[in-house]
């Protein structure tokens, strides 16, 4: 009976221990013996690839390419490069006498048309072919009228009378046109040293960065406007509904005011602030 127990207490102890995970560290290393054997590869001599049989179609030398017309019945033959694209050789067949634009031939091969951006050696054209010449649909082509080419009219001489600096026109100025002068005199206070010799300096003004006046504007009607008390009264009265604060109706208005400045006198800014009760920073 106890050779029974201790045999069952095994087997129960077996099967628990068959169903824990079995967890690897991180440095587990296989035992060589129990790894997969490599798959012997036996030394077979490959063959080499077959030689390319022929030479290479393409060269880099010039053939001849002849380019033919039924209607009107016309023939050209070119020399041309197979990497030239089929536009390059458009414009040279354009350059032979008698021979139709460039962007009104068409070229066909087996009844195929030639793209312009593709190369003359995609079509395998070889030396000696025959390719198509057509054009466009409404282009009137008369081999017999040669277009000669127009030269470009010779410049004319200039005058030795021409300048080539042209003086500027003057520009308006607004006011009398005269320029004023200033003259400056040395400070009576600067004593000058032993041999010195003290001069004025005349200074000439450019009058056309003078800025104008604000009686050169006072007959304009918007200066008639805006040089009323009654509009800044009315003005100050919409800021006032405008804005709820009263400092911001001020605000408003100062700053309105300050953007016309330019074009109102003292004596009309003073009259405008005493009628409105606004002032400002030192009286203006």
């Amino acid at each position: 009976m106890a050779e029974q127990a201790e045999l069952a207490f095994v087997k129960n102890f077996v099967n628990a221990l068959g169903t824990q995970p079995v967890v690897y560290p991180n440095d587990y290393q296989q035992a060589p013996e129990n790894e997969l054997k490599k798959v012997p590869v036996l030394p077979i001599d490959v063959p080499p690839p077959p030689e390319r049989q022929g030479s290479v179609s393409a060269s880099t030398g010039s053939i001849s390419v002849t380019f033919k017309s039924t209607k009107p019945v016309q023939s050209y033959t070119l020399s041309v490069q197979p990497t030239d694209t089929v536009a390059q050789i458009k414009a040279q067949l354009a350059g032979t006498p008698g021979a139709p634009p460039a962007d009104a031939q068409r070229l066909l091969l087996k009844g195929k048309a030639l793209a312009d951006a593709k190369l003359l050696q995609e079509y395998a054209v070889k030396d000696g072919d025959t390719v198509n010449l057509m054009v466009k649909p409404g282009f009137d082509w008369d081999p017999t009228k040669v277009s000669a080419p127009t030269l470009a009219p010779e410049p004319e001489p200039k005058s030795e009378t021409t300048t080539l600096f042209p003086s500027p026109e003057p520009a308006r100025t607004r006011g009398h046109g005269r320029i004023p002068s200033v003259v400056l005199s040395p400070s009576p206070s600067l004593t000058p040293s032993p041999g010195e010799i003290l001069v004025d300096i005349p200074l000439v003004l450019d009058a056309s960065v003078i800025p104008a006046s604000p009686s050169s504007v006072s007959d304009t009607p918007f200066h008639t406007t805006i040089s009323k008390p009654e509009f800044w009264k009315k003005l100050h009265a919409f800021l006032k509904v405008e804005f709820p604060s009263q400092s911001d109706a001020a605000t408003a208005w100062e700053n309105f005011l300050l953007a016309s400045k330019g074009t109102l006198s003292v004596s009309e800014i003073a009259k405008i602030r005493d009628a409105v009760g606004l002032m400002g920073m030192a009286g203006t």
